[in-house]
This record gives structure tokens, sequence and C-alpha cells, in this order.
């Protein structure tokens, strides 16, 4: 019995050893590959292609990424099968809520700060544009509420007698939301709600009523392409109404606990909003690649990302570059 006993204590003094001198070694040198979420819209596949980019070359890590809508990916953020959820809009899913309450995912750091989401119009409508030869159609108008007087001025044409609110593609959170808005404020008797079947066709929308110069109100958001293209104002909301976004990396608990070099790195991520919308409108307009854009964006702008890694990191990703 005492040499059992010996012999177990041996075993787990080496378990133990070997799982310390695991994590010594940390996530990539122990040759664990880190997986990303495949994200599919702009802003989250710059901000992925961005990171896997440093990680790879300035700390030696292998990675990868799998595909997926949000709601997958975020499940597979829970168990451990995938590391990295490179842009979580903290707060919006019902899945990531739960996931955090029960301690499987952690968010860190603030990739994109001044996030926001809202209902627009373009700046002419309110202010006119001389260049353009374009008068001010609503001058007064500065908060939502203040469209119950401009219903004319947004003229659905399909139904000339109420004005038009482009909502989200119906299915979508937001869709819900700006239905209850539009009731919030009275104005579902004077304006259609009017739900694009796409994102592309909202994108579509707002671009073609831009382009002529003509009045569009809209719900939109940012970070995005779109908001890189045109000049709008956002509409104020009652007072008390806050519509920004917070938006961290997300990570499973596991690696969070186990690779504290990498987690202290993705922890000071963060792309100036203004520049990442530029960036994104590029993407767009110059049909560049994300992969080939995160490069770019590397090269072009040492100033902000070398603020998140060590020197010797730094200078990896710059002799990659």
């Amino acid at each position: 019995m005492k040499k059992h006993k010996t012999l177990l204590t041996t075993l787990l003094s080496m378990g133990l050893l070997a799982a310390s001198g695991a994590q010594a070694a940390g996530w990539c040198e122990s040759g664990k590959p880190v997986k990303f979420a495949g994200l599919n819209w702009e802003s989250g596949m710059l901000l992925t292609d961005v990171l896997q980019f440093v990680l790879e070359k300035g700390y030696g890590c292998k990675t990868d990424s799998l595909p997926g809508n949000s709601i997958t990916m975020e499940n597979a953020l829970g168990s451990n099968d995938i590391q990295v959820f490179a842009e979580e809009w903290v707060g919006r899913s019902e899945v990531w809520n739960k996931a955090e309450k029960a301690g499987k995912v952690v968010g860190v750091g603030a990739p994109v700060v001044g996030a926001v989401e809202g209902w627009y119009v373009p700046r002419y409508v309110i202010e006119g544009d001389a260049k353009r030869k374009l008068e001010a159609k609503a001058p007064d108008l500065k908060n939502v509420a203040d469209l119950a007087k401009y219903a004319s001025v947004f003229k659905d044409p399909e139904e000339p007698a109420k004005g038009r609110f482009y909502n989200c593609p119906a299915g979508w959170t937001c869709e819900l939301d700006n239905s209850e808005m539009l009731k919030g404020y009275g104005l579902e008797n004077s304006y259609t709600n009017f739900r694009p079947g796409t994102g592309p066709a909202l994108d579509a929308a707002v671009l073609s009523s831009y382009k002529r110069g003509e009045p569009i109100l809209f719900y939109y958001w940012t970070p995005t392409p779109l908001m890189g293209q045109v000049d709008v104002v956002k509409l104020e909301e009652k007072p008390g109404v806050d519509k920004s976004v917070s938006i961290k990396v997300g990570l499973s608990r596991t690696f969070h606990d186990e690779a504290p070099e990498l987690v202290e790195v993705l922890a000071k991520v963060n792309l100036p909003i203004d520049l990442l919308n530029q960036n994104l409108a590029r993407m767009t307009k110059e049909r560049i690649e994300s992969p080939k854009l995160a490069k770019t964006f590397l090269k072009e702008h040492p100033e902000v990302w070398h603020a998140w890694v060590s020197e010797e990191a730094a200078r990896k990703v710059d002799a990659a570059l």
C-alpha cells in the first residue's frame, strides 16, 4: 500500500510538473493553435486578420479561423473550441450573456471605442450643400421626435402620404428595437416601417439616395464601410437614452487563464474608429480583401499597433511586413 501511495504521489507530482511546465512554456510555445471566430462583417474580418498576423509573426503562434454565424461562434467560444472572438458586441447576445455569467467567456480590452447605432439622415438634408446645389429640406431636424413634422420630406414612393424609415432587415435584433422606437415616438402612423431584405440592400438604398442628393431616413451603426463614404447626422433621442456600444475582444475562459502573455496583448488592442471607418471604406471602394488590407494597415500605422505589443514582437512583425 505504501508503495502504491508513493507511486501515486510521484505520478501526481510529475503530472503537476508537466502541467506547470506547459503553462510556463506559454500557449503558443506548447504548439497549441489560437483559433479565431471567422467573423463575416467587414470590421470583424479586418480586426481578426490584424490580430492573427500580429500573433503569428510577433509571437510565433499558429492561428486559424473557423467560419460560422455569431451565435455559433459564441457557443464555440464558451466551450473553448475557439479561443478569440475579435469583435464582441457585449450585452447584445443572450448566448454571450449566459456564457459570461457562467464564467465560460471573458471580454478584454476595447478594440473599438465610440461605436454607436441610431437613426441617421444625410447632412445635406439639414444643412444643404452649396457645392451640389442642394437646399436644406429639414433645417430644424435635430432629434427623432422632430421627424413627426418632416414625414413629407422622406416621402415613401409606395405610400406617398407617409414618410419612409429604412429599418434593419427582418430578423436582426435592431429591427425589433427600431419598430418599438417608431411606436414609442408616435411615428408608426406617419412613417412606413420599411425592412430591406439584406444588409447590402440597405447599403444600396442609402448610397443610391446619397448620390442623387435625395433625403433618406435610416438606421445604421459604426464601424462600417458605409460610414466612411457618406456625411450623415445621427438624430438625437430622448434624454437618458444611450446608444453607445461596448465592444471587447471575447476570449474563452481557458485561453484567458492559460495564455496571460497573449491576453496582455489583446487587452491593449484598439483601432481608432475614424481610422477604422476609413479603412473599411477603402476595402469596399478598392475591393481589397481583408487579409491584404490588414497587412497594409499594419505597414501604414505602426503608431497604432506598436502600443499593443512588446518591442521584440514589434520588430518581428515589422520584419515580416
